[in-house]
C-alpha cells in the first residue's frame, strides 16, 4: 500500500476534514487513471517529517528550508500550492513576525537582546525567514539574547503571549488558518513586520518516482482546482493553484540569511 501523508496544515478540524476531501478526490481521480493500492484515507501514524524519505512515499507536502537542505535529490517535487492568504504571492510566502498586543517592541531593531521562540531549527517559516530578516541587524554574528525551541507555531504563539519569549515568525498559511478557525490563539499578539518571501510549502513523491507518476500526480492537482464540487473545500484550505517549481526554485532559501548569523537553534 502506498503512503499518503499530508499533514502540514492541519490544526483545526475544519482544516483536517478540508484536506480528507482534497485526498479523496485525488484516490478517485488516479483510480480512475489506473493506479492501483492507493490508501483510502490518510496517514495518522507518522509525523509530518517522517513520511518524507520512506520508500513507499506516494504523496505528502514538505517544508521548503528541509527540501533545500536535505530532501533535493533524495525525492521528487510535485507541485507547490498557491493559497490566496494575506502574505502569499502567487507559490512564495512569507512568515509573521509577532510580539505580544501590549509589547513595546515596535520593529525588527527593537528586538535586539531579547527571547525569540521558534518552532523548529529546520523550519523554513518559523525559523529560516525570521533569521534572514534579523541577518541584516546582527553584530558579529549575534542579534537575540536566547532563542527557545517551541515545536509548533501554536507553541511559539504561545510562549510569546505568556511571556516566556518576546517574538516568533509565524508562517502567514498559519496566522490565516488559526485567524480563521481559532482567533482566540493570537488575540493577545499583534504583528510588527513580515519576512521576506521563498517559495511555499511543495508536495513530494519518492525519489525513484517515474516521470509519468509525476505528470499524473500534477494533472489530479491540476484537476483538483477546477473541479466544482470542491468549492467549498479550496475556501477551507485557501486553495486557489498549484505551481510546478524546480528544485533551483528552492535553492535560494539556503542562503537567504546569508553568513550575518548562526543556525537559529534553542
Amino acid at each position: 500500500m502506498h503512503l499518503v501523508s499530508i499533514a502540514m496544515y492541519l490544526t483545526s478540524p475544519p482544516l483536517a476534514d478540508a484536506t480528507a476531501e482534497l485526498w479523496s478526490f485525488l484516490r478517485h481521480y488516479l483510480s480512475q487513471a489506473g493506479l492501483t493500492d492507493l490508501p483510502e484515507v490518510l496517514d495518522q501514524t507518522l509525523s509530518y517529517d517522517e513520511a518524507w524519505l520512506r520508500p513507499d512515499l506516494f504523496l505528502s507536502q514538505t517544508c521548503g528550508y528541509p527540501f533545500a537542505r536535505r530532501l533535493r535529490g533524495r525525492v521528487r517535487l510535485v507541485a507547490t500550492p498557491v493559497y490566496d492568504h494575506p502574505g502569499c504571492d502567487g507559490p512564495l510566502m512569507r512568515s509573521f513576525i509577532i510580539v505580544r498586543k501590549d509589547s513595546s517592541l515596535r520593529s525588527l531593531e527593537d528586538l535586539r537582546g531579547t527571547t525569540a521562540a521558534i518552532n523548529s531549527p529546520d523550519s523554513n517559516s518559523g525559523s529560516n525567514l525570521f533569521r534572514a530578516a534579523v541577518a541584516p541587524l546582527a553584530r558579529d554574528g549575534r542579534f537575540f539574547d536566547r532563542i527557545i525551541e517551541t515545536g509548533s507555531h501554536g507553541g511559539s504563539i504561545a510562549a510569546v503571549v505568556e511571556g516566556r519569549a518576546d517574538s516568533a515568525a509565524i508562517d502567514c498559511i498559519t496566522y490565516a488558518n488559526i485567524r480563521r478557525f481559532d482567533p482566540g490563539q493570537i488575540e493577545g499578539v499583534r504583528i510588527i513586520v513580515e519576512t521576506p518571501k521563498g517559495p511555499g510549502l511543495p508536495f513530494i513523491t519518492s525519489g525513484d518516482a517515474s516521470d509519468d507518476r509525476v505528470l499524473l500526480l500534477r494533472n489530479a492537482l491540476d484537476a483538483a482546482i477546477s473541479e466544482p464540487s470542491l468549492t467549498a473545500t479550496r475556501a477551507t484550505l485557501g486553495l486557489t493553484d498549484f505551481a510546478v517549481l524546480s528544485e533551483a526554485d528552492y535553492e535560494p532559501l539556503l542562503s537567504l540569511a546569508g553568513e550575518a548569523l548562526p543556525q537559529m537553534r534553542a
